[in-house]
Parts: structure tokens; C-alpha cells; sequence
């Protein structure tokens, strides 16, 4: 993987962590952040060049869909659970 490709992934995985943490739900914060650091791990040893920019839009993609569901959540005020308290 070259330097700025793994500089961009990198970069990647730290904005979907960053937009993660900003769910008001518990419940969608750690599910959130669960997958990205789950689906970042399941793909560490990909080299393939195509696979690498499929999983790049593939990510792009999911970060932009995050921050959608993080604007609808704070539309919406919830009750804090007992585990934010």
C-alpha cells in the first residue's frame, strides 16, 4: 500500500470514529464504533490497489451515511442510560 493511500485510510478510520462518538444514543455510539474499528481490522492485510479504492468508497460512503444518522438523532432527544450516567 503506498504512503498517501495509507495516509488516506488512516484518515478515513478517524473521521468515521470522530462522527461514531457523536451519536447522542449509547446504544448507536458503541454499536457504531464496534463496526468501524471491526470492519478496519477484517481488512488490514488488503494490498490489492482496486480492492483497497473499492473499500475507500465503500468507507466514504458508510461515514457519510453516519453523519446523516447522527444529524436525525439529534433532532430527537432520549432518555441517558443508566451506563452514561
Amino acid at each position: 500500500m503506498a504512503a498517501s493511500t495509507r495516509t488516506q485510510v488512516i484518515y478515513l478510520y478517524r473521521m468515521m470514529l470522530t462522527e461514531s462518538k457523536k451519536f447522542p444514543s449509547y446504544n448507536y455510539r458503541t454499536y457504531a464504533l464496534r463496526r468501524v474499528r471491526d470492519a478496519f481490522r477484517a481488512n488490514r492485510k488488503v494490498e490489492d490497489p482496486k480492492a483497497v479504492e473499492r473499500l475507500m468508497e465503500e468507507g466514504r460512503q458508510t461515514l457519510a451515511m453516519i453523519q446523516r444518522q447522527v444529524t436525525v438523532g439529534k433532532m430527537f432527544s432520549t432518555q441517558k442510560n443508566v451506563v452514561e450516567g
